[in-house]
């Protein structure tokens, strides 16, 4: 707990420590950022890196990278003032039955996390010191990042592979194995501190949607999907903060044209005047201290005369939620993807909802390691990584969306809803809620 509070404070502390943007809270200077990431990253490895391992079975890690061909991975474990790499960078891990040991097969330490365990003067030889650091601890399992369907567990790469079995020599190369479990498991488990600090991000980045959905940002008949989307790019960059990937904003409107999902996910859509009575939807995410976001929303664009969203808009939200709720309801620790997918597609459909579920986990990456949830191709189901199953203490993009038919309008509206749930034995949570009502475009003026 008083690791916890001291994250808190942090992101509470005067101020002059700060820069503040309006509405958006207070987002940490560079040095504070570091100290926060670097105390997140001693907190996992000390208080849940030894049950990952054991539950997996692993009792020795060894993560290799190249300066600026790294490891997925690696990126995760290096200290924040480490951008990449340093040469070939190799960190070990050795559970003593006690404690975790750390070690850098470097020159010098790594961060605090780990400490240097080669001097080059005495030992010339990096892949020998390391054989040298295996030999000594005689561990019974060795894992490496390798995995044939999980890329962000697939980071060693060939040369490295080759030249470490050769070190290690032929008694230890046969106790290789693929750390894919415990790949996996380090990159989805979300710790304590990580989840009193994700709350935060997530208001931001909804802050961030709320302003570009604004009458600060669009004049209906003036301003275009992408003048929204670059708005959102230069606030990002304003803020000090990052992107995972390019936003996307479209529009939904009374007109002949037929929602599609390859033009949707696939082929960005085209530049378009925003107009009142349109449903605008964006698809959006940040980067901060090393969490991500994804998320989608819609705003709805009011006519001439409209106080509000029409009633057939908000029910067809509201559709959207039901759909949520039946997904989020399915989800059990051990089961699998493809199960949850199944079931909540088939309740659904029995329920009169035309449901598209495409979920991921998120955390250190975007589309992080973890269950799949169905893709927006792959509604039967998705082979290896669907059938990947469901831990506790993960967080998910709960992606997905409805259609609904709009009588006044003559077709189907897609409901397309993106939001960060976090998932433990109290069941789904939202991070920072959802979205449950429209968010209204040029409203009136309110009178005196």
């Amino acid at each position: 707990m008083k690791g916890i509070k001291i994250i808190a404070l942090l992101l509470l502390v005067n101020c002059t420590a700060l820069c503040y943007a309006q509405d958006y809270g207070a987002i940490l200077p560079m040095k504070e950022r570091a100290r926060v990431i670097n105390e997140l990253l001693e907190d996992k490895i000390q208080n849940y890196l030894p049950t990952l391992m054991a539950d997996t079975g692993i009792d020795m890690w060894i993560v290799v990278s190249r300066e600026y061909n790294e490891d997925p991975i690696i990126k995760t474990l290096l200290p924040a003032e480490w951008l990449a790499a340093r040469r070939r960078t190799i960190l070990v891990f050795f559970n003593n039955g006690s404690m975790i040991e750390t070690l850098a097969v470097a020159r010098y330490d790594v961060g605090s996390a780990f400490k240097s365990a080669w001097n080059k003067e005495q030992q010339p030889d990096q892949w020998a010191r390391l054989q040298e650091i295996v030999e000594e601890r005689d561990p019974k399992v060795i894992g490496i990042n390798q995995s044939e369907y999980f890329g962000l567990a697939d980071g060693i790469v060939a040369t490295d592979k080759e030249q470490l079995l050769e070190a290690l020599g032929t008694k230890l190369a046969k106790r290789v194995v693929s750390a894919e479990k415990l790949a996996l498991a380090w990159l989805e488990t979300r710790t304590d501190k990580e989840m009193v600090i994700y709350p935060h991000i997530e208001r931001i980045s909804h802050n961030i949607i709320a302003e570009a959905f604004s009458e600060k940002v669009i004049t209906p008949g003036v301003t275009t999907t992408e003048d929204v989307v670059w708005f959102m790019r230069d606030k990002i960059r304003s803020l000090g903060l990052q992107t995972w990937f390019h936003p996307t904003v479209d529009i939904q409107r009374a007109d002949p044209e037929r929602f599609d999902h390859l033009r949707t996910f696939s082929k960005r859509p085209d530049t378009q005047v925003i107009m009142p009575g349109d449903l605008l939807h964006c698809d959006f995410g940040i980067t901060y201290l090393r969490l991500n976001t994804d998320q989608q929303e819609h705003a709805y664009v009011l006519r001439p005369g409209e106080t509000d969203a029409p009633e057939y808009l908000k029910k067809a939200l509201a559709t959207g939620n039901r759909l949520q709720d039946i997904f989020t309801d399915n989800f059990k620790e051990g089961r699998t993807g493809n199960e949850v997918l199944a079931m909540s597609r088939a309740q659904a459909i029995e329920e009169g909802i035309t449901p598209s579920i495409y979920t991921h986990p998120i955390g250190y990456h975007g589309h992080a390691a973890g269950t799949t949830l169905g893709m927006w191709d792959s509604q039967g189901g998705v082979p290896v990584t669907g059938d990947y199953p469901l831990h506790l203490n993960s967080a998910y993009s709960i992606e997905l969306n409805a259609s609904v038919f709009i009588k006044e309008w003559g077709k189907d509206v897609r409901i397309m809803l993106e939001e960060e749930a976090f998932f433990d034995e109290n069941g789904v949570r939202y991070i920072d809620g959802r979205q449950t009502d429209l968010i209204i475009i040029n409203k009136p003026f309110s009178t005196l």
